[in-house]
């Protein structure tokens, strides 16, 4: 934790009236810490991330396995931090990751395609996903009781340690449902939400558990295309977002196989692809809850 906040100086101004006497005060607020990750492939750069350190062998290991460079644990022979200083002190953010002899380096076009989910056509976006991906969620058999999926966002929400101290991290969490009580396998925190969910894929590749079938993803912020695109990469049938998704993430839910839940707040959630697998409430007590095909 001590790495993944930052104590400072603030000016505080009260409003509501509380503080009239003393309407400014100098206090110390919380930050979620945010620094720049390199990820070093061959001795070579190969991306540059900004993350709150923590966890960074997972997410080194997780954006691997969302570029479509390496999809099994046998395939990441190592991880190491390099050498990297400032003011004297290791600052831990440069990452080398070793590959397998046969796993081939990415190229730069591929790479390209693969980390970006904006400024080039949707089609090819897609097209260039669907190339990449090694696991194939459509034939994933997972059921999901409506109202146990809605309860995912607050499981979630309560194992947020980060954002409980600074209201500034994202978090994704991984759950295997079983009956009417999910389990949370993995959380993991980051002010961004795609290093939050390549976090929780590392940790799942370094645990050896891809494809990553039956499972649900339950993120804290919307649903982006570069997050179905990690999802579906990491063979996750079931992605629930607290907020909205954008329309080329549903298109390539839709392509992949991918149930994908929008605006989950506990009462209602909305199906916007793979209707299927969400099922009926198998506790009473969430009548209200409301199923959009």
């Amino acid at each position: 934790m001590a790495r993944m906040t930052q104590r400072r100086k603030i000016h505080r101004f009260q409003l509501d009236g509380t503080g009239a006497e003393h309407p400014i005060r100098f206090k110390e607020d919380v930050l979620a810490a945010e620094e720049p990750l390199e990820i070093r492939l061959g001795g070579t750069s190969f991306s540059v991330t900004m993350r709150t350190p923590g966890d960074d062998f997972d997410l080194v290991a997780g954006f691997l396995v969302s570029e479509g460079i390496i999809r099994h644990q046998a395939e990441l022979v190592s991880l190491r931090f390099c050498a990297g200083e400032r003011d004297g002190v290791q600052t831990f953010n440069v990452v080398e990751a070793q590959l397998r002899p046969d796993v081939p380096l990415p190229d730069t076009m591929r790479h390209v395609y693969t980390s970006s989910s904006c400024g080039i056509c949707g089609t090819d976006s897609i097209e260039a996903v669907r190339k990449t991906i090694h696991f194939d969620a459509s034939q994933d058999a997972l059921q999901v009781p409506v109202d146990v999926l809605a309860e995912l966002p607050d499981r979630l929400r309560d194992a947020q340690a980060v954002f409980d101290r600074t209201g500034g991290a994202h978090a994704a969490g991984l759950f295997k449902v079983d009956g009417s009580r999910p389990e949370l396998l993995c959380l993991r925190e980051d002010v961004g939400r795609h290093n939050a969910v390549d976090k929780v894929v590392g940790w799942a590749l370094r645990q050896g558990l891809l494809p990553l079938s039956g499972l649900v993803l339950q993120v804290s912020g919307r649903a982006s295309f570069e997050l179905v695109q990690k999802a579906a990469l990491a063979g996750i049938p079931v992605l629930s977002a607290v907020s909205a998704p954008s329309s080329l993430a549903v298109e390539l839910a839709v392509e992949t196989g991918l149930t994908l839940v929008g605006f989950s707040r506990g009462r209602s959630l909305n199906v916007y692809a793979g209707r299927e697998r969400v099922g009926l409430p198998v506790r009473t007590g969430l009548e209200e809850a409301t199923v959009s095909p």
